[in-house]
């Protein structure tokens, strides 16, 4: 089978490819012989939107808060979508403190709103 690179991501395509798999970016234009034609296209990652996996959308202060007051029990962690570190945040009351500091420290330099 013969293959490509994508321009914008640089992920191996088939030579035939009009979208590439990983990125969703459109690498040629259709030619008028396939216009009647369904072009068959598979996308791996079904949170595709204009070439950027969509992603949960967080506020800065609403982390912060959380994590001062109550970042000992991982709940900024749950705030932002990451289950898992908040259950191990809480059962290791913040990594001992140190991860709670580093999290207060990280989310004060995070612009407002960030994405994870």
């Amino acid at each position: 089978m013969e293959t490509k690179f994508c321009e914008f991501c640089g992920n191996k395509v088939a030579i035939d490819a009009v979208i590439c798999p990983k990125c969703g970016k459109q690498l040629e234009e259709l030619k008028a012989e396939n216009h009647n034609q369904n072009p068959q296209v598979i996308i791996n990652n079904s949170n595709v939107l204009d070439g950027n996996v969509a992603r949960k959308k967080c506020d800065k202060w609403v982390a912060f808060l959380l994590c001062f007051f109550l970042g000992w029990l991982g709940v900024h962690k749950f705030y932002e979508g990451k289950a898992g570190l908040g259950v191990l945040y809480m059962f290791t009351f913040g990594l001992f403190g140190i991860g709670l500091l580093v999290d207060i420290i990280t989310i004060l330099c995070k612009p407002n709103p960030y994405y994870v």
